[in-house]
């Protein structure tokens, strides 16, 4: 502890120690096969959202409102990813489990900022589908790629906020308890508990966070839904209400898998006590699968991705020919 009291002066108010202890997991064997399990997610996650992004910006016919909301998925799942796993991996399959206190927050910062940008984003994708079946219409007045660039801009203004309310609060906390975290990175939720004076103010922050970001996303998701069903329900024929449901399926995949998981993390803290090591995996998968999968389900789900693919597999298959003839 000397070096941890010795970074404060003798005066001063608030204790912020030079670095923390990020705990992770205890007392699990072979937890090193996990580590190595997340290197493999993060491969496929990054190969998986570049090679989305790249057919959207290829293939014109994918510059839409629709997939500009799909590119911008997927920048944030690759980016979330990268700000989560690679120093999760250097974290506890190095042993370098000290972070210094300006990283860490920074650490904080991106991971729950990209986080909540996959929860407002899929938002975004409901509206699109909300007014393409609702107001098929008024599709093109309502949905434009300048409309869809500006919702985008709106709530990154709103999330990067509440990012900066959060480390700013942080900031001023007194940290004289402890300097381990009890998590696999560096978590709001395990660090401002750990000060010794007041910290209401990051517990409201942390609740508008979670109440705007989270919850009420998932609200409004399941509200649109409600609206496309009922609106489904006129339509006189099976066959175009199972059409206009299509192009709904992938994006419903995708919100399964990324709210279902966090909902029961969050039901389970509240009712029961969670052992650590549970929730460090349960948290770890919610928040790292549905970024690697999300890719994987748009190429399988979406036809006009399907259709892309087979366009650019079409050209590379009539360039080689040409570049063997002049070889």
């Amino acid at each position: 502890m000397s070096s941890f009291s010795s970074a404060v002066s003798p005066n001063a108010t608030i204790v912020r120690p030079p670095f923390f202890f990020v705990s992770g997991f205890s007392n699990i064997p072979h937890v090193k096969y996990y580590y190595i399990f997340m290197c493999f997610v993060y491969a496929v996650t990054v190969l998986g959202n570049s090679f989305i992004m790249l057919i959207i910006y290829i293939d014109r016919n994918l510059h839409t409102p629709k997939y500009v909301i799909v590119f911008h998925l997927a920048l944030v799942d690759m980016f979330g990813s990268t700000a989560l796993i690679p120093k999760f991996i250097d974290t506890f399959l190095f042993d370098n489990q000290f972070i210094a206190f300006e990283a860490c927050l920074a650490n904080m910062f991106f991971v729950q900022c990209f986080t909540f940008m996959q929860s407002l984003t899929l938002v975004v994708l409901a509206y699109d589908r909300f007014i393409a079946i609702c107001f098929p219409l008024k599709y093109h007045i309502i949905i434009t790629n300048v409309a869809m660039v500006v919702i985008l801009a709106v709530l990154w203004t709103l999330t990067a906020g509440l990012g900066i309310a959060a480390v700013a609060f942080l900031s001023r906390l007194s940290f004289c308890k402890s300097f381990v975290i009890n998590s696999y990175y560096c978590d709001h939720g395990p660090m401002y508990r750990m000060a010794c004076n007041d910290n209401s103010a990051n517990y409201i922050i942390s609740m508008i966070a979670i109440t705007i970001l989270l919850v009420v996303p998932l609200v409004l998701i399941v509200a649109t839904y409600d609206c496309i069903i009922f609106a489904l329900l006129k339509i006189a024929s099976i066959e175009e209400r199972l059409r206009a449901m299509k192009t709904c399926t992938s994006h419903l995949i995708v919100v399964a898998l990324f709210y279902l998981p966090i909902s029961i993390i969050y039901i389970a803290a509240i009712v029961t006590i969670v052992p650590p090591n549970v929730r460090i995996i349960s948290t770890s998968l919610s928040c790292t699968i549905p970024p690697m999968l999300n890719p994987i389900i748009y190429t399988l789900k979406t036809e006009e991705i399907i259709q892309a693919i087979k366009k650019l597999f079409k050209r590379v298959k009539v360039i080689k020919p040409e570049v063997n003839q002049y070889q």
